[in-house]
């Protein structure tokens, strides 16, 4: 038997089983919630690599 895995909502951190029409998010609400927040920078990549990726990687 295997066991379902379930994961935290990264929005709201509600309970959401892998298989679920909107995983890893619980609702379409957190799925555009998380969306928007991209668009608006609120999450961001760096543009430009770290001191420890340098270090890591020989460029």
């Amino acid at each position: 038997m295997s066991e379902t895995l379930v994961v935290k909502c990264p929005i709201c951190k509600a309970l959401v089983e892998h298989g679920s029409k909107t995983f890893p998010f619980c609702s379409n609400r957190c799925k555009t919630r998380d969306l928007g927040n991209w668009a608006s920078g609120i999450y961001a990549i760096p543009d430009t690599p770290t001191d420890s990726w340098h270090h890591d990687h020989k460029v």
